[in-house]
């Protein structure tokens, strides 16, 4: 089966880099948006294996308001149907407790810091996440 990973994520720099870490080293099909409405589009459409999800979406905006990654997790999980969905936050905010805080305000799986330097432990991550949820 292959895998399909969500990344919403504004940074071209950032998307790129995880697009092809996701298509080299698992073999992923990969859709990148910095898009609320794409993204639930997509995962309304269905067989989404994964979604990371960048906290600061600078420009981001659902339903005529801005929203962050925070909020755009919290209505991931709060639909029956996309709450089974494993989502993996993706921040630069990574001083003492910033994981344990935004794992609690977004109801997310996981939480990876950015910028991202160990590739390995990044997919693997992802593989548990992905696992977990099959």
């Amino acid at each position: 089966m292959i895998r399909h990973v969500l990344v919403v994520e504004d940074d071209p720099s950032n998307a790129t880099l995880m697009r092809k870490i996701f298509e080299k080293r698992l073999g992923a099909s990969v859709t990148v948006t910095d898009s609320p409405a794409e993204m639930f589009e997509r995962l309304g459409a269905g067989g989404v294996s994964l979604v990371v999800l960048d906290v600061s979406l600078g420009q981001s905006t659902w339903e005529g308001r801005p929203v962050d990654g925070l909020e755009l997790c919290r209505l991931i999980k709060a639909d029956p149907a996309t709450a089974g969905v494993p989502v993996m936050l993706a921040t630069a905010h990574a001083m003492r407790g910033d994981a344990e805080r935004l794992l609690a305000e977004s109801g997310a799986d996981d939480y990876v810091a950015k910028p991202i330097l160990d590739h390995a432990q990044f997919v693997g991550q992802a593989q548990r996440l992905m696992e977990r949820a099959a």
